[in-house]
């Protein structure tokens, strides 16, 4: 009997690529597309079109490739779980990462279990990384051969359980491999460009997404140099991010970056580049995903957000989900809110949030 693997098609070629390898390796695959409740720009949704251009892509694509295709409505948990998690860390002066949540509680979350209905009991998806089931039984999370595209970053908090019930058929392949399969086959996607922006963002702007969307009110104060000068003046902390260099229009006699975000006094607090340094930082809520956590400090390679290239640190156990983590040289923009994900070579021990304690190497004036 064949096995059967629901695929979720999000509206990117590499998730129709994914439905179409695995209909090819002979698998019984169910197409799930979920509804997030964001398919449309604003103002265009209304009662005569029903569907979204990502809904009609994901009943064209099931069709082309002779698959069933089941639609979820996800909205009410994404609206729960995704946006206002990511309306409500800005709101505390971190910087989220609704892609990580999005992974854990809604696709191998809400559409996993919603996949068991169907008598499913493997999801696949179109990220860009591996499984490896060891030996012991329990199941490791590796990177993608495309180190280029690997996308195991943003899957650092799922758990065994999930890990187990999961697939990832483009894992072993490269991009322009995955692209070549699409045109033989004649796949497409319904986006306008392969992009790492949010899905739920239709606006120019996150920060116009959170005005509007989220009903941030704007909150002017004061912009200051790490020496406590005033230099100028914000309108809502919620439009920068440590480490952004565009948008602070102060001059000086090098590039301001912002340095740190002071939700307290409502102060925007920027430098020099020389300023975002920082040597070791706190990761909280860690999810180990296959050994138990360290019960001393371990040598990891170390990625603090999903463009940045581990960095050689050991990691020293606070407690169960918290650790510090030092790092051999010093790291730029070590972001709060942010996830670090911890490797050792090609496989993924587990990854947390970034807590606002950092070391730097330096005096902030030197």
């Amino acid at each position: 009997m064949k096995q059967t693997v629901a695929v979720a098609l999000s509206g990117g070629l590499d998730s129709a690529v994914a439905a179409a390898f695995l209909k090819k390796k002979n698998y019984r695959v169910i197409g799930l597309h979920f509804r997030t409740g964001y398919e449309f720009t604003p103002g265009q949704a209304t009662p005569s079109r029903p569907l979204s251009r990502i809904s009609s892509w994901a009943q064209t694509v099931s069709e082309q490739i002779g698959i069933p295709l089941e639609v979820i409505d996800c909205s009410e948990a994404f609206e729960r779980e995704v946006v206002r998690y990511f309306a409500d860390t800005y709101r505390s002066g971190q910087t989220p990462n609704p892609c990580m949540v999005c992974n854990q509680r809604i696709k191998f979350g809400l559409v996993l279990e919603k996949a068991k209905a169907l008598c499913v009991s493997t999801l696949a998806t179109g990220h860009y990384a591996r499984i490896r089931q060891e030996a012991n039984g329990h199941f490791s999370l590796l990177k993608g051969v495309d180190r280029a595209k690997d996308q195991s970053y943003f899957l650092a908090l799922l758990t065994q359980q999930q890990l187990r019930q999961a697939m990832f058929p483009l894992g072993s392949y490269t991009k322009n491999q995955v692209q070549k399969m699409a045109k033989a086959w004649g796949l497409t996607s319904c986006l306008a460009r392969e992009s790492q922006e949010l899905c739920f963002v239709r606006h120019q702007s996150y920060r116009e997404f959170l005005s509007k969307s989220a009903g941030f009110p704007r909150e002017p104060g004061p912009i200051l140099n790490t020496r406590g000068e005033t230099l100028g003046q914000h309108q809502g902390l919620h439009a920068y991010t440590v480490g952004q260099r565009k948008g602070i229009s102060i001059p000086g006699p090098a590039p301001y970056y912002v340095i740190r975000l002071d939700k307290e006094q409502n102060r925007l607090v920027i430098g020099f580049k020389s300023e975002l340094a920082a040597t070791e930082c706190m990761v909280t809520c860690i999810n180990w995903i296959e050994t138990e956590p360290p019960d001393k400090p371990i040598s990891v390679q170390t990625r603090i957000r999903y463009r940045h290239r581990e960095a050689e640190s050991i990691l020293t156990p606070v407690d169960r989900y918290t650790a510090t983590v030092r790092f051999s040289k010093a790291q730029y923009a070590i972001t709060p809110g942010q996830a670090a994900v911890f490797y050792q070579g090609e496989r993924v021990l587990g990854g947390g949030w970034i807590a606002g304690h950092f070391h730097h190497p330096h005096p902030p004036d030197a």
